[in-house]
């Protein structure tokens, strides 16, 4: 029998080696970028087209290599990393396997121009196919430009299982954040398919955390830094009021490399207990920088979790490290100059403060103000003045006025701004009156989304608008259920609803409950046709991070399916010019960021469309929460809309929405 076992061709190999290195465009990202650090480089630019599939392209000011290393470099675990068996316990810089070349330059075009401050001329290598086409001296600057094209022309098969763009390119924005926050003493700039995404000015931790996250982000860091024998903190958490509902920036560097570390995770929520909402997530941002002996980075290809020694020591000095930062913050509200790196190259900064121009500053009188009154809130006297009767506006209207307002005819405007039609509305017995016949609610009974169509609580609702709940009580469900007659709801705790049916009593859940309303409403809307929209008379600007703005304009077409009405304006800004008609006006901003959380940190085991998981996302979002005080009318509209829901009884995501106790249930628990 011939020998049936033989070594695998280089080129197969490398392919089989890149499918554990190279799993997208992002990865090959990581490794130029990682590689680029590696070599000193004070500037890395990146640039990506077509999501990385068509382009990728990292060119950087480092120590750059010489002929012969270039193309050592694209040699399977060839690396200047490691030379002895110790050394792998003791590595300090991001790559060290030298498997991240030769994995890219088997399944992609790669090209390569490099130089050294000492040599003349560069070296310039294209690899295709993991064969060398090309190697020639070439003229270039110190640094290295590294170029990769056409990732997987030659593995169809994984080019198909590649994402959309826009996803694509949400994965490629973490890898340059994770790298670029890791090290903000170095320029990054990134341009995708001709626009510069980010420009990120060297400068000081907190500098580069504003411009990755924000301005809003500016005043509510609290600074963490612990020095020990051991290891050493330092960064920054955000101040309980930065929270969300979703898990999002949240970024670990155990020496200057990020890591995914739900261990570490926990120990920094522990750290906030007491201090956050239930199911919120706190911003943090924290360098752990401690003996490399101590902690074992290869054991995930990505090098992205980690191994700790004691991990048990690290989770306490985390905690305590937190804990005392919290508990030390200053709430005072300051100004902090430092922020924007750009604020230096400013013309009020960089020219000089001339005589003339002191003259004139000294002159001022707001100068004099603050110089010789010594007070901000000054105001100088004028015999033109036109507040000088500002205090009759507050004196009490005497017997004339009141005959004045008496004489006023019904309908028109009074001295004072008041109306006797306005009047006539505001009394006690008339606002008890407009609730009954279902025109407003009354105080503690608001309107809940989705429940009605126009405002309040009781519009729209059979048998109510009419005056009270009577005949509402009789109504048959669409599940066969039907409501006890003149039976009152009760609600416990402000998060449950007993409700009595024919045969026994629910239990309902009234936020998950408002939930399933919500869902079934709103995908009826989205997948049949488009969702009612209002206008805003005064449309609002939306400022979003560079990431989260590449995931909004990907969503813009499904949120207008659901009734948003946005459009961009500019980079990394949206103009919101409507929204679904039960999102409370004022609150645009704000529903929409956390319905972008929600998607980010979408989790499911069944692939859903990008529709489909808004309009989750929407339902979860616009869903009554648990400790709101609902009225009888508000719990009776709720239990009678939730029955008439095709799948009452579970959410969306298979939760519970009620629990039904039955009468001959409740005789045998009492022994009946």
């Amino acid at each position: 029998m011939p020998d049936i076992i033989q070594l695998l061709p280089d080129n197969i190999a490398n392919q089989i080696a890149a499918g554990e290195v190279i799993q997208r465009p992002a990865s090959a990202v990581k490794e130029f970028l990682e590689n680029a650090v590696d070599a000193g480089a004070t500037e890395i630019r990146l640039i990506v087209n077509d999501a990385g599939k068509s382009l990728i392209q990292v060119i950087d000011n480092g120590k750059g290599m010489s002929e012969t290393d270039a193309r050592m470099s694209f040699e399977r675990h060839a690396t200047s990393k490691i030379k002895k068996i110790d050394d792998l316990f003791k590595v300090r810089t991001m790559g060290f396997r030298g498997e991240a070349l030769a994995s890219i330059a088997a399944v992609a075009q790669v090209e390569l121009k490099t130089r050294r401050a000492e040599d003349e001329l560069g070296t310039y290598v294209e690899i295709e196919n993991s064969a060398v086409v090309k190697q020639e001296p070439c003229a270039c600057p110190v640094g290295t430009n590294m170029c990769m094209k056409n990732l997987f022309f030659n593995v169809p098969a994984r080019r198909n299982f590649l994402k959309s763009n826009a996803a694509e390119m949400r994965h490629i924005v973490d890898e340059f954040i994770h790298v670029a926050m890791a090290f903000p003493e170095i320029f990054f700039s990134f341009t995708a398919n001709g626009i510069e995404q980010f420009h990120l000015e060297a400068g000081s931790l907190k500098q580069r955390i504003v411009q990755l996250m924000g301005n809003q982000h500016s005043s509510k860091l609290v600074q963490v830094k612990e020095d020990t024998d051991y290891m050493n903190i330092f960064g920054f958490v955000g101040k309980p009021e930065t929270a969300r509902k979703t898990r999002g920036d949240q970024y670990f560097f155990v020496n200057s490399r990020y890591i995914k570390s739900p261990y570490l995770n926990h120990a920094v929520m522990s750290a906030f207990e007491g201090m956050l909402p239930k199911d919120s997530f706190p911003l943090y941002v924290l360098f752990i920088d401690l003996d490399p002996t101590q902690v074992d980075i290869n054991v995930h290809p990505t090098k992205q979790e980690i191994k700790f020694e004691d991990e048990k020591i690290v989770y306490a000095f985390v905690q305590a490290a937190v804990k005392h930062a919290l508990a030390t913050f200053s709430v005072a509200p300051s100004l902090d100059f430092t922020l924007n790196a750009d604020i230096q190259q400013l013309d009020a900064v960089s020219k000089p403060f001339t005589n003339n121009e002191q003259e004139n500053a000294s002159g001022s009188q707001l100068y004099q103000t603050f110089t010789q009154k010594h007070q901000a809130h000054a105001i100088e006297g004028s015999n033109k003045s036109e507040l000088k009767h500002w205090k009759e506006f507050f004196t009490p209207l005497g017997r004339e006025g009141e005959q004045r307002e008496q004489s006023t005819p019904q309908g028109s405007s009074s001295a004072s701004g008041r109306t006797d039609s306005y009047m006539e509305r505001g009394t006690t017995s008339n606002r008890q009156e407009k609730a009954a016949q279902g025109h407003w609610a009354l105080p503690g009974e608001r309107a809940l989304p989705g429940l009605s169509g126009s405002g309040s609580a009781f519009d729209d609702i059979g048998g109510i608008s009419g005056g009270g709940m009577e005949g509402l009580y009789s109504l048959e469900m669409s599940t066969g259920r039907q409501l006890a007659p003149n039976a009152l709801f009760i609600q416990l705790h402000n998060t449950y609803i007993l409700a009595p049916v024919n045969n026994g009593f629910l239990v309902v859940h009234q936020q998950l409950a408002h939930e399933r309303i919500l869902y079934e409403r709103y995908s009826l809307a989205a997948h049949s046709h488009n969702m009612a929209s209002q206008q805003s008379l005064f449309p609002s600007t939306l400022e979003l991070a560079p990431a989260d703005a590449v995931l909004l304009q990907d969503l813009l077409p499904e949120l207008k399916a659901i009734g948003y009405q946005v459009e961009p304006f500019g980079k990394d800004s949206f103009i919101i010019q409507g929204t679904p008609a039960d999102i409370t006006q004022g609150n645009e901003r704000h529903s929409i960021e956390l319905l972008i959380e929600q998607f980010k940190h979408f989790s499911s085991d069944i692939k859903f469309s990008k529709r489909e998981k808004l309009v989750r996302c929407m339902a979860r979002q616009q869903a009554i929460k648990t400790g709101q005080v609902l009225s009888q009318q508000e719990m009776l509209r709720l239990v009678e809309e939730l029955l008439k829901c095709s799948t009452p009884n579970v959410t969306p995501t298979g939760s519970p929405t009620y629990l039904e106790y039955k009468e001959d249930y409740l005789d045998k628990m009492f022994g009946r």
